[in-house]
């Protein structure tokens, strides 16, 4: 393998709380699901975890609640092998949850509730200075603050250091506070709510992407699910087709995607190649239940690798 990257993610820690059913409930209705399952999420977290499984050595800012989430998911960091030293509990405060909602089809809804996140602020980036420094990605997403989203770019771009974007959950930013950002990495749906422009489709992307790069960004990778991804810059578009899966859960995919691309990308792979195996490592993430659960460790995805690309 290549050398081992350092990947420190600034993000969000979740718990998820995962109802599979076969309809949704109308309102004021009451009806039964057929299965349920508890298990640590947040995209930070999951990121993070991606990142640690397929080889880098992975540290978490973050902020959790008092409450019996906030010790678990600091032991389970410990327990993956990510370094919680700056994964720190907020008296007062619930830690982060998200229920979410899971249909036949494997599609599914998400309401997140950021408890403690939303306290991960500025300070705590600095705080966490000497180990930001050291890496060879910093990675990011929006369940925390923006301001502490825009602070850590600003930080990232002053020392040098590769930064990733991941706008979810999609909300309005200020464009030029995410310029010169290295990698910005959004889904369809999210890509449309910043853009303003609806992607539909591979030519939508384009489009899409197009007036991403104009806000000065320096790279955009536009994911599409089942469709593949689209990496964009100053050099042109390259579409990159997904791998067919037999999908049961797309919960955490996206996440799969960002922390295997970090990886790779920080292992010295071509973006194109990086973006491919992040590619696969996401759609193998759709074939278990759960976010970090369903997730393959290296030796596992390089078999998976070796098997499709012969």
């Amino acid at each position: 393998m290549a050398k081992r990257p350092r990947i420190v993610v600034v993000g969000s820690a979740n718990v998820d709380l995962t109802t599979f059913s076969e309809q949704f409930p109308k309102p004021g209705e009451t009806i039964f699901g057929q299965k349920f399952d508890l298990g640590f999420g947040g995209k930070g977290a999951n990121q993070a975890v991606a990142a640690r499984l397929c080889g880098a050595d992975v540290f978490m800012v973050a902020r959790v609640g008092d409450d019996l989430f906030g010790p678990s998911t600091i032991k389970n960091f410990e327990r993956l092998g990510i370094d919680a030293t700056h994964v720190r509990q907020v008296a007062g405060v619930s830690s982060g949850v998200a229920p979410i909602f899971v249909e036949p089809s494997g599609q599914n809804r998400i309401i997140v509730v950021k408890g403690a996140n939303d306290l991960l602020k500025p300070a705590d980036v600095d705080a966490a200075a000497d180990i930001l420094k050291s890496a060879d990605c910093i990675v990011l997403q929006f369940e925390i603050p923006l301001e502490t989203v825009y602070y850590t770019i600003k930080f990232a771009r002053r020392h040098g250091i590769r930064c990733i974007l991941n706008p979810a959950p999609a909300q309005a930013i200020d464009i030029k506070s995410v310029a010169e950002l290295d990698y910005f990495i959004p889904n369809e749906s999210e890509a449309e709510t910043i853009s303003g422009v609806p992607v539909r489709n591979v030519e939508d992307a384009k489009q899409c992407a197009e007036k991403l790069l104009g806000g000065r960004i320096r790279r955009v990778l536009i994911t599409l699910g089942a469709k593949g991804s689209l990496l964009a810059g100053e050099d042109g578009m390259h579409y990159v087709p997904a791998f067919h899966m037999k999908s049961v859960d797309t919960t955490g995919a996206g996440d799969a995607f960002i922390g295997s691309f970090a990886t790779f990308l920080a292992e010295g792979m071509p973006e194109i190649v990086a973006t491919k195996r992040a590619n696969l490592y996401a759609g193998l993430s759709t074939l278990g239940v759960g976010t970090q659960k369903s997730f393959y460790d290296r030796v596992r995805f390089n078999d998976e690798w070796l098997a499709i690309t012969k």
